[in-house]
């Protein structure tokens, strides 16, 4: 399933992601924000379960921002998954 996402309240503009069958994350693409700390997001996300994902990176903050990019990441994966 190819999922794409519009997160809030973050630099990242546009999140695409793919879940296989099995919950898997088997890519994912960031368009705008950090590209080395997006790039290395992806890099530990591939390959893992969708769910896992979420809960790992749920509530993380950026900064004085109440959001980051991996707590946006997280809620696309639970809106996905619904």
């Amino acid at each position: 399933m190819k999922i794409v996402f519009q997160p809030s309240g973050v630099c990242c503009k546009e999140m695409r992601f793919d879940v296989d069958d099995n919950n898997i994350i088997t890519d994912a693409e960031f368009i705008g924000g950090c590209s080395g700390n997006l790039l290395g997001l992806k890099s530990l996300i591939i390959g893992m379960d969708a769910n896992d994902v979420s809960k790992r990176l749920d509530g993380i903050k950026c900064g004085s921002k109440a959001t980051s990019c991996p707590d946006q990441l997280s809620k696309a994966i639970n809106k996905a998954l619904l």
